[in-house]
């Protein structure tokens, strides 16, 4: 198909947009400021749906939009407008940020033009493409998820100008906390230009998150205000720092929303082919937001390929993660792992060998998808979180369900013969409680929301060491930090590829709220000043363990079976005893401990303690002839396995071998 969207050439600018349905299409130029329309120009319509101009004269910088016109039936999908001005949906800048205004919405005739109340895309010559690169992240690698805004907001080592921006991820002090904490890639969340809810303009609030996009190529000039080339330089700096960086992209719905929502660009090009709908006319709710993209229609399909493409040319980017990704798999309603989008990113030539990350479910029909995406994806996944929190909350007959996540979720990801992980193991996401508010709220807190308290899920499988929120005990302080350090350690020793949230590292609090979306404050602003620099100091201590052994950034599923050139098992689970576990102790709905013994190599395993009593207990390992057992992180608090380990506690303890017994070993050499 012909190049969709502006393509600024040396003589002047071609303008092209889609849509099967619309009678009519125009270009409106506007002035430098993007105020004043100075010309409306009619594209002419060139086949399979096309309709292009050719403007001479033009140049980067233009500012412009379009406008269709068609019929206007909205109970049959058609909401043709020519009042309405449509962001170019290839547009890759816009002049201003979107903001929600209830004229948007009007129908037709009932309100003027919304030209003063849109952004305008900026026609832009791109840059030279990026030198082509592998991507720097493997699965097995810790992904770092980034609240763009929020991460930087606070941080008093960065200045002002930069807080809250793409750029500001390439300071130094931020890429130091990077490596610091031994992070393999960034996870952005959304930096496209996204548009509030409508419900939130009259509370006082904004979406924190930007979940709810308009146009997929442009980024958000509150958190980019350089555009693709803030974030091309930010990738740069974090590449030669050895991190890569991975996008949070939405496909699934755009701010649109529903019938009541505004008319910015898809819907009013042609509603009936970019959105799904029932067979009674009505838009298609799969997603809760109030519409749903049609990712099974060709121009959709090749709409989302061409945004892909343009991040990894023009900004280089190792990957992305897709929201409510069973979406991107929806033929005609239906999820299907074969779908062409899928095949598509698999076979494309410069898509291929980039990290895509699914997150499987959504709320339609069989939308829970998780295990069921192709194998070149990686997927979040829940039961890893659901079963960790069940594990340290202390629930009955765990300690098979966290063995299982600890060896990679064979039982979700080894169908069809696939034998490593391609599971994302996370405790906690931007979607519900931080970890420390895990272990401080056994109950939502959603209040600053403006819903009294009814959004957000209510079963959050936390606890709170016996008082609601803030505590002046010392001792449930205590609990409190051992539970975070305990969460900590399991996810870093977990098969697969580990997710961390943003300032999960050093204790942030969201002070209970599950939901905080719209919170653009000091709710989900991270507080550098006051973080926990001692729990941010043993979450560095666990990656460099975690990258010291790699029995633990393999992804290959633990099955108790010596490798193919090994004669050690991969793993040994055994009790708090030093003996195997026997079905029994497996079924028992008491047991809260638990040891792992990996094999690391012919010299080395690590011992995983893992005691989720809330009593002391001592644990013995086996020994073997001419090693012994030692700490195999140095702290303050570092176990010596001759006294009780205290309870909700993991230990982590490395068999070496004894000095001089290598030599004897390898025949005194």
């Amino acid at each position: 198909m012909t190049s969709l969207g502006a393509t600024v050439t040396c003589e002047g600018i071609r303008f092209a947009a889609w849509s099967q349905a619309a009678r009519r299409l125009w270009v409106s130029v506007f002035d430098e400021q993007g105020n004043r329309e100075i010309e409306r120009l009619e594209l002419h319509p060139e086949g399979e749906g096309v309709h292009a101009l050719f403007v001479a004269g033009l140049g980067p910088g233009t500012r412009y939009g379009f406008r269709a016109d068609g019929d206007y039936a909205p109970e049959r999908g058609l909401w043709f407008d020519p009042d309405k001005l449509l962001t170019d949906p290839y547009a890759v800048e816009i002049d201003r940020p979107y903001a929600y205004d209830w004229r948007l919405g009007r129908r037709r005739g009932e309100g003027a033009d919304t030209a003063p109340l849109v952004p305008k895309a900026i026609a832009a010559a791109l840059p030279k493409p990026v030198q082509a690169a592998p991507p720097l992240f493997r699965a097995g690698g810790l992904i770092y998820e980034v609240p763009v805004r929020a991460f930087t907001m606070l941080h008093p080592d960065v200045p002002e100008k930069l807080r809250g921006t793409v750029a500001a991820l390439a300071h130094p002090v931020v890429v130091e906390h990077l490596k610091k904490i031994g992070v393999g890639a960034v996870e952005l969340m959304p930096v496209t230009a996204s548009i509030d809810e409508r419900h939130l303009p009259p509370l006082g609030l904004r979406n924190a998150w930007g979940y709810n996009p308009v146009t997929f190529m442009a980024l958000d000039p509150h958190l980019a205000p350089g555009g693709i080339m803030e974030l091309r330089n930010t990738v740069a700096v974090l590449r030669k720092a050895g991190i890569g960086v991975i996008l949070d992209l939405v496909f699934n719905h755009t701010g649109e929303s529903d019938r009541l929502g505004p008319t910015l660009s898809l819907r009013g090009l042609d509603n009936q082919a970019y959105y799904r709908h029932t067979s009674d006319g009505r838009l298609a709710n799969d997603t809760g937001t109030g519409n749903t993209v049609a990712c099974d229609h060709p121009i959709v399909q090749e709409m989302v390929l061409d945004t892909l493409r343009h991040f990894v040319r023009d900004a280089g980017v190792d990957g992305f993660r897709f929201d409510l990704a069973t979406i991107l798999g929806r033929v005609e309603g239906t999820f299907d792992a074969e779908a062409p989008l899928l095949r598509a990113m698999r076979d494309d030539a410069l898509l291929a060998d980039r990290v895509l990350i699914a997150e499987p479910w959504d709320i339609g029909p069989d939308g829970y998808q998780l295990g069921n995406f192709p194998p070149f994806f990686l997927e979040w996944n829940d039961k890893y979180r659901d079963d960790v929190r069940r594990f340290w909350r202390g629930d009955a007959g765990m300690v098979g369900a966290l063995a299982t996540r600890l060896a990679g979720s064979s039982d979700v990801f080894a169908a069809n013969g696939q034998d490593a992980s391609r599971s994302v193991n996370f405790i906690a996401a931007h979607d519900g409680m931080t970890l420390a508010d895990i272990v401080r709220y056994e109950r939502k807190h959603n209040e600053a929301n403006g819903e009294q308290n009814r959004d957000g899920h209510n079963e959050n499988l936390s606890w709170n060491n016996g008082v609601e929120g803030d505590a002046d005990d010392p001792a449930v302080a205590m609990a409190r930090l051992n539970d975070q350090r305990a969460l900590l350690a399991t996810l870093f020793v977990s098969r697969g590829t580990i997710m961390l949230t943003a300032g999960d590292e050093f204790g942030r609090t969201q002070h209970g709220n599950n939901n905080a979306y719209a919170q653009d404050n000091a709710i989900t602003w991270l507080d550098w000043p006051g973080r926990d620099q001692a729990l941010e100091r043993y979450t560095a201590l666990l990656s460099t363990l975690r990258r010291a052994m790699p029995a633990l950034s393999d992804t290959s599923f633990l099955a108790g079976q010596p490798p193919a050139d090994s004669e050690i098992p991969d793993v040994a689970w055994l009790t708090e005893m030093g003996v195997p576990l026997d079905e029994q102790s497996w079924q028992d709905p008491q047991r809260h401990r638990l040891v792992m013994i990996l094999a690391a190599d012919d010299d080395r395993s690590l011992a995983v303690l893992i005691n989720g009593d809330r009593r002391a207990c001592m644990f013995t390992l086996p020994e073997r002839d001419g090693f012994f057992w030692a700490p195999a992180i140095e702290t303050p608090d570092a176990a010596d396995i001759s006294r009780p380990i205290s309870g909700r506690t993991v230990i982590f303890m490395i068999e070496r071998v004894q000095t001089g017994t290598r030599e004897k070993r390898n025949g005194g050499r």
